[in-house]
């Protein structure tokens, strides 16, 4: 019997660790042989040299358990080593049918206290590092539609946060980063449809090197359980969306966790109030707004992210 994605080819960034790795995993057990993407620095501020091993420790893995893998040591906020990370997948399987963006880095500061720096390095590598890996790959799909004369098989899964959805009061700059990938996986989703690619977006919450802090109150499984926590139970939401039966799933954002999968709505209009003149004053609009907004409940806002249990900051 055919695995779902036997015969595609993938590209996983960030998969050295945490989430990237299980999805690499998850993609090369349903069939597809993975291009292995990280940076490989132990910091995960982004700080310290970069190394091959974990993505080449990642890749050995997945050959060892039979499947098909290579490791690329590169960093995806540099547009030309995303270039060359999608050129791999191309010399090495013939085309490139996945990419699963992951990478990425955490700066925390409240916005009163963060650097410059601290805002420009998060935005770099998720929000630009999304963007460089899917521009060569939407070319790449582009000439092989046009050499086709029709649509061809392109999935794109981007990463995005509850910190975008809820708020995270010490996370502007990954707040931020996050907001902008849904914007850019819409905007994708929109563009490449025509050729046969799809564009999603999730918002994971896993016990990673990255959410340590945040989830450090959380109890621990018991021996020989699986942690409610554990990347594991994002994977697969990961390789169903990269295969042929998500074909109709486009332009969507999906919160996912321990066994959980929550299809997020774009926003909708709450309210909706109209002049009486030609133009608002600020009498009139203070006279709408202000009764409006003194009848509701202060965190109101984030009532959705409260209904499926969200934790601000994850």
């Amino acid at each position: 019997m055919s695995l779902p994605l036997e015969g595609l080819s993938a590209i996983v960034t960030g998969a050295g660790r945490g989430l990237g790795r299980a999805e690499a995993l998850e993609l090369a057990r349903l069939g597809a042989s993975v291009v292995v993407n990280d940076y490989g620095q132990p910091g995960r501020d982004g700080s310290g040299e970069a190394s091959a091993a974990p993505a080449e420790e990642v890749a050995a893995e997945i050959v060892a358990a039979g499947g098909q893998a290579v490791a690329h040591l590169g960093d995806v906020a540099d547009a030309d080593s995303a270039r060359a990370l999608v050129d791999l997948a191309v010399s090495t399987y013939g085309k490139l049918d996945v990419l699963v963006n992951n990478a990425g880095i955490l700066r925390d500061r409240m916005v009163f206290s963060m650097s410059e720096d601290e805002w420009d390095s998060v935005i770099r590598v998720h929000l630009k590092g999304h963007f460089n890996t899917t521009h060569h790959a939407a070319v790449h799909w582009r000439e092989r539609s046009k050499a086709a004369g029709g649509p061809v098989y392109g999935r794109i899964v981007n990463t995005s946060s509850e910190a975008f959805l809820a708020g995270s009061a010490g996370q502007p700059n990954y707040a931020a980063a996050k907001g902008g990938i849904v914007g850019l996986t819409t905007s994708t989703a929109l563009a490449l449809g025509k050729y046969g690619v799809t564009a999603n977006a999730i918002c994971p919450r896993a016990r990673t090197r990255m959410t340590e802090d945040v989830f450090a109150g959380f109890a621990e499984p018991a021996a020989g359980q699986l942690d409610a926590l554990a990347p594991e139970h994002v994977s697969p939401l990961v390789g169903y969306l990269a295969s042929p039966a998500a074909a109709r799933v486009n332009g969507q954002l999906l919160v996912v966790h321990g066994g959980m999968v929550a299809v997020v709505e774009r926003p909708r209009v709450a309210a909706k109030f109209d002049t009486k003149q030609d133009a608002f004053t600020y009498d009139e609009l203070d006279g709408l707004l202000s009764p409006y907004y003194e009848g509701r409940p202060e965190k109101e806002t984030f009532a959705a992210a409260e209904v499926l249990g969200l934790k601000h900051g994850s």
